[in-house]
């Protein structure tokens, strides 16, 4: 079965260094199969007979710690899950130009979050598109401030770990998986 792991904060401003080679030679020693990188931000397909997602991610956040010396927060979803998000594609009736941005943010835990959708922030540059309890679809327009607070908002809505990956991320890692 496939799945793909959605690593937090790695390769970032200098900070957290996991080079890729060694990531994939992480993963094959505890039983990762076929490990592919996507960019350099820690986006994983990988290859592991059918188990819990959560259970993935605890083994896979113990070994980072223990082979790169920090923690690695670790978000896990099936083949299934993404190849259903891109199907359905949440962001179908945005109005695209230069300065839209797109993202989708994974929550570690299921969680209810009660917002009436579409949301916009108050200075109207942040929407959020579409929610279930474990992914967050969001819309944010760069032409009209220039250090959007997205991603505080999303931390204080969810109230646990999150990552957030831009929606063409998301689409490569859907071309990757057909490759």
């Amino acid at each position: 079965m496939k799945y793909i792991a959605l690593l937090r904060g790695i390769n970032v401003g200098g900070h957290h260094k996991v080079p890729m080679a060694e990531l994939k030679k992480t993963l094959t020693s505890i039983g990762f199969d076929h490990p592919v990188t996507l960019l350099n931000s820690g986006n994983i397909i990988f290859e592991r007979d059918e188990q819990a997602p959560e259970e993935l991610e605890a083994i896979l956040e113990n070994e980072l710690q223990s082979t790169f010396g920090f923690s690695v927060p670790t978000i896990i979803r099936t083949e299934e899950t993404l190849r259903e998000m891109l199907r359905t594609n949440p962001f179908q009736e945005v109005k695209m130009h230069k300065n839209i941005r797109r993202y989708v943010t994974f929550l570690k835990k299921n969680k209810e979050i009660d917002l009436q959708i579409p949301w916009y922030s108050d200075d109207r540059t942040f929407m959020i598109v579409r929610k279930d309890k474990s992914t967050i679809f969001s819309v944010l327009d760069v032409s009209l401030l220039k250090t959007p607070k997205a991603m505080q908002i999303l931390e204080e809505l969810s109230d646990q770990n999150i990552t957030t990956r831009n929606w063409n991320t998301i689409e490569k890692i859907g071309k990757k998986l057909d490759s």
